[in-house]
């Protein structure tokens, strides 16, 4: 195993900048000046992406930037005892000390292990005062290598007296609960917590240890379950039905939550466990005694963001957003799936193999092929394959409604919500309301669900709650209110915008392109782009060889999708290099396969570094995109896959016009706007005198 940190790696007493930014450039060219890693840029992104999320200042003057990525070659530690402290977020004020911890994408455990280790001897008053006072920088590697051949403290405040030795004497120590008890005294508290942070290597372990250290100063007994990069040990289910309160210091949700259900809990990023270890302990003691103090509920982990998300004031569209686009993400691959499949079947049995596709299959076997089949099919073995293709999937594409339905429910609800949702998105299918029922029924179910979920119920009915009476109740409300008030409605409304696309033409169809163009390639991939797309794929199932407006929709909105990255690794890679970083001209080679096989997301990275001037150029190329496409009529049978799906477009050739039109258009745009659309320095206007 390689070296975690060197006397290279090391800088005392140097001023880095005056800002985490700059502190965080400093030691990631550090880390690519040792060979440890491919590229100072990529790992500063990472790095200060993280660092953008939560600050990692801790108290003490200590800060431990951190992150995973794949710019770096093997796991590495810098540090850096400053001169001129930073502000990295903590509460008691800058940090002077700096470990910089840089761990390559796919780590191995036990390097990640001993970075874990390491952050945890941070939070040791005598570890960081040995590190100000070192003389040199073998110095400092001699203490972290120490302090790295430790072995881990337990997660457990339980841990036996001899373990604790002399600092047990004059304190209650939190495993006192195994000791014998005074006369008459009641049981001490126990509590639990768990520690998590997005990245898995510090954040997570020092508030583990910071809270194990609060509770045993209180004479409470806790005990954490660290959900790191290292691994999760979790908490024996016994440990967790002793226990009278949770605490949950965590960035990122919380696995296997419902092990925790029912018991009061306090929930605050991990951070809060770093800085506020005594206050949570506190707060968790309090609310065991409270009967009215907030629960984990008895089902799944999204019921919990979603009360976060009230207590925090989101607003109900906020949230209502987020329940339809985790519902489209769901439908999805049901549609992509499906539509590949129906394509497919086309292409060998011809576009009349709907009509043979059944009797084919009820009267035909591998064996014993058709003698009746589409004039257009690939022979008896074309037609038998088409129709086998063709029929998974329109039964993949049967899905499309029921899907939405229940994971929008599944958003609101968690997993007691996805069986009242496929239902009530099952009835819409059966009325005819299509993609709106689907989305009306979906939200029905969820909120039904979610209002039972919220019932204090008593503890030996929990059990059945999200197996039985949440699933029987919310189906029956959401089901029979769309047979009995909502289906009829919503078909009418479904059937009346069908028959309108059917009839655009002409200037009517070119706006739609560009309305559709627009909305692709606004947000690339996020929510805008996602009702586009999910507009498209709703109206395959009512695509027909007459009916051909919902194909020339989805060719429409697939061409506009690929425009974003094609355009970028145009102007990155090809026109003007010099305009754009190295790690923008990386991801611009990446971008031309993401862009072929309509895959938006590949321009975020440039969107994401200058989005005033990267998505205009690419909103005005989408919309011209969309535009061509409409006017020549082009038509995709296939919900994705880009140029790849080639056989299931009518007019490919005028498919890849629209496409290149598109590209250079924004690549162009893009080019532009980088050159002369530049913010002039403020000290360039001079002050003029105001006349008395």
């Amino acid at each position: 195993m390689t070296q975690l940190i060197t006397t290279e790696l090391v800088e005392l007493d140097q001023n880095l900048g005056s800002s985490p930014e700059d502190v965080i450039r400093h030691l990631a060219g550090k880390v690519a000046a040792n060979g440890r890693a491919t590229e100072v840029e990529g790992l500063f992104a990472d790095a200060f992406a993280r660092e953008q999320k939560t600050a990692t200042g801790v108290p003490g003057g200590i800060a431990i930037p951190h992150c995973r990525s794949t710019a770096v070659t093997e796991p590495t530690l810098v540090m850096a005892r400053l001169s001129q402290p930073v502000d990295f977020g903590a509460k008691d004020g800058p940090a002077d000390l700096i470990f910089f911890i840089a761990a390559p994408e796919g780590a191995d455990q036990e390097h990640l292990k001993l970075l874990s280790r390491l952050a945890r001897s941070l939070i040791k008053k005598d570890f960081t005062a040995s590190l100000r006072g070192a003389r040199s920088e073998a110095e400092v590697v001699e203490l972290v290598e120490g302090a790295l051949a430790d072995k881990p403290a337990a997660h457990s405040s339980a841990a036996p007296a001899a373990a604790a030795g002399a600092a047990a004497a004059g304190s209650t120590a939190a495993g006192a609960a195994t000791a014998p008890a005074a006369a008459g005294a009641a049981r001490p508290k126990r509590l639990v917590a768990v520690t998590a942070c997005p990245t898995g290597i510090a954040h997570t372990y020092m508030a583990a240890d910071s809270l194990v250290a609060a509770a045993k100063e209180a004479g409470i007994d806790l005990q954490v379950e660290t959900q790191g990069s290292s691994g999760a040990k979790p908490l024996d289910p016994a440990v967790i039905a002793a226990a009278d309160a949770v605490i949950f210091a965590v960035d990122v949700d919380v696995r296997g939550k419902e092990r925790f259900a029912g018991m009061p809990v306090i929930n605050a990023p991990v951070k809060r466990g770093i800085d506020e270890p005594e206050k949570m302990v506190q707060e968790a003691l309090a609310a065991a005694d409270n009967p009215n103090a907030r629960r984990v509920p008895h089902y799944g982990a999204e019921e919990q963001a979603q009360q976060e998300a009230e207590e925090k004031g989101e607003h109900f569209g906020t949230k209502l957003k987020k329940a339809l686009l985790t519902g489209v993400s769901y439908m999805i691959p049901f549609v992509a799936g499906g539509g590949l499949l129906i394509a497919l079947g086309f292409l060998l049995g011809g576009y009349d193999i709907t009509g043979y596709a059944d009797k084919i299959l009820a009267n035909n076997t591998i064996g014993n092929l058709p003698t009746e089949y589409p004039e257009l099919a690939w022979g008896p073995l074309g037609a038998y394959l088409g129709a086998v293709l063709f029929k998974i999937g329109a039964l993949s594409l049967g899905f499309l409604v029921p899907a939405l339905a229940g994971y929008i429910a599944f958003a609101i609800a968690d997993r007691p919500g996805i069986a009242p949702g496929f239902v009530a998105g099952a009835v819409a299918g059966f009325m005819g309301a299509g993609f709106l029922g689907g989305i009306v029924g979906g939200l029905l179910a969820g909120y039904v669900a979610h209002s039972i979920g919220q019932l204090s119920v008593p503890r030996w009915l929990r059990g059945l709650m999200p197996v039985v009476i949440i699933p029987l109740v919310a189906s029956l409300v959401a089901s029979g209110l769309m047979f009995v008030v909502l289906g009829g409605p919503i078909a009418a409304i479904t059937v009346g915008l069908n028959n309108w696309l059917s009839s655009l033409t002409g200037a009517s169809a070119i706006a739609l392109g560009v309305i559709l163009g627009l909305m692709m390639c606004f947000d690339l991939g996020g929510p805008v782009n996602k009702v586009a797309y999910a507009f498209a794929v709703a109206g395959l199932g009512a695509a027909t060889v007459t009916n051909q407006a919902p194909w020339q929709i989805m060719a429409a909105v697939m061409a506009a999708g690929m425009v974003p990255p094609l355009a970028m690794a145009l102007a990155s890679t090809v026109l003007n290099k010099r305009l754009f970083s190295l790690a923008e001209q990386e991801n611009g080679k990446a971008a031309w396969l993401l862009g072929a096989s309509f895959i938006s997301e590949g321009a975020i990275p440039f969107a994401a570094a200058d989005p005033l001037r990267v998505i205009p150029a690419c909103m005005l190329g989408g919309a011209v995109t969309g535009a061509i496409s409409m006017a020549a009529g082009v038509g995709s049978k296939a919900p994705h896959g880009g140029i790849f799906v080639f056989f299931a477009i009518d007019n490919f050739l005028m498919f890849v016009v629209a496409i290149a039109v598109g590209t250079v258009i924004s690549a162009f745009a893009v080019i532009g706007l980088k050159r002369w659309a530049v913010k002039k320095p403020v000290d360039t206007v001079e002050a003029v005198p105001v006349a008395a």
